[in-house]
C-alpha cells in the first residue's frame, strides 16, 4: 500500500490548481469508506453553516485558526479583525493557503506551537475537538492552549454526538474515539486519531480544565458550538 504523508494535502493542493483527480476516500475506524468533497474547504462566505457563521461573528481581535485547511475562514476573517494567523500541520494545505492569499501562515501543529504573543480567540472548527485525538489527551491538551490565550481570551470549538455509531453495550469511554485514513490518486496517509465530543463530556472535561464553556449554538443533526474560557 503506497504510503504518503500528506495525502489531504495534495487533494487540496490539486483542486486549487483545477487538476484534482476524484475520489479523497476516508476510510473510517467504524466501518466503511467515505467520498470527502474537497470543496467544502474551499467555500466562500455565502457557502457557511449557520455554526460557522456564528463561530467567525464571535472572534475578535487576534485570532489563531486551528487547523485552518485550504484557509476558508482565515480569508474571511482577515477582512473583519486585527490579525488572523492560519495554523495547519498539512504542508501542502499551508501551500494553498499561501497562494490563496492567507497573510500569516504556520506549517507546524498547535501543540507544539509557541507565538511571540497571545491570542484573544482560538478559532477551532470541522470538529474542532478531533485535534485532541483521545478523550485521554483532552485535559492536558486544553491547559497547553490556555497558554496562547490572553487571560480574557476565548477558544471558540465545534463538535458532535456520534454516539449512533456505537452498541449500547460499548465502554462510554471509548466513544467519540474514531480513526481515519485519506486515500489519494492510490496514495494512503497514515491513520491519525480524531475525537468527537458529546456537549456534556465537553464541559465536563472544560471544567476539569479550568474553563468554563458555554454551548452557543446547536443544530438538528447533534452539532454544537461551544465557547470555552479560562477560568481567572
Amino acid at each position: 500500500m503506497p504510503q504518503s504523508k500528506d495525502t489531504y494535502g495534495q487533494a487540496l493542493y490539486d483542486y486549487h490548481r483545477a487538476v484534482f483527480q476524484p475520489p479523497l476516500l476516508l476510510h473510517t475506524s467504524y466501518g466503511g469508506i467515505e467520498d470527502m468533497p474537497v470543496e467544502v474547504f474551499f467555500r466562500s462566505e455565502k457557502d457557511l453553516t449557520t455554526l460557522e457563521e456564528s463561530a467567525l461573528h464571535l472572534c475578535y481581535g487576534r485570532v489563531l485558526d486551528v487547523g485552518a485547511g485550504a484557509g476558508a475562514h482565515s480569508l474571511i476573517l482577515q477582512d473583519r479583525v486585527e490579525e488572523v494567523i492560519a495554523i495547519e500541520t498539512s504542508e501542502g494545505a499551508c501551500k494553498v493557503m499561501r497562494e490563496r492569499g492567507v497573510l500569516n501562515v504556520v506549517n507546524r501543529s498547535v501543540f507544539k506551537y509557541n507565538p511571540q504573543g497571545k491570542f484573544d480567540n482560538l478559532l477551532i472548527l470541522m470538529n474542532g475537538t478531533g485535534v485532541f485525538g483521545a478523550f485521554s489527551n483532552f485535559i492536558l491538551s486544553l491547559q497547553h492552549l490556555r497558554n496562547l490565550l490572553k487571560p480574557d481570551g476565548q477558544i471558540i470549538i465545534d463538535s458532535s454526538d456520534i454516539s449512533y455509531l456505537y452498541e449500547d453495550d460499548e465502554i462510554a469511554a471509548q466513544k467519540g474515539e474514531v480513526a481515519y485514513q485519506y486515500e489519494y490518486k492510490g496514495q494512503y496517509s497514515d491513520w491519525f486519531p480524531w475525537l468527537y465530543v458529546d456537549k456534556v463530556e465537553l464541559q465536563k472535561l472544560a471544567e476539569e480544565a479550568g474553563f468554563s464553556s458555554n454551548i452557543v449554538f446547536e443544530d438538528e443533526n447533534d452539532q454544537y458550538l461551544a465557547v470555552l474560557k479560562p477560568q481567572l
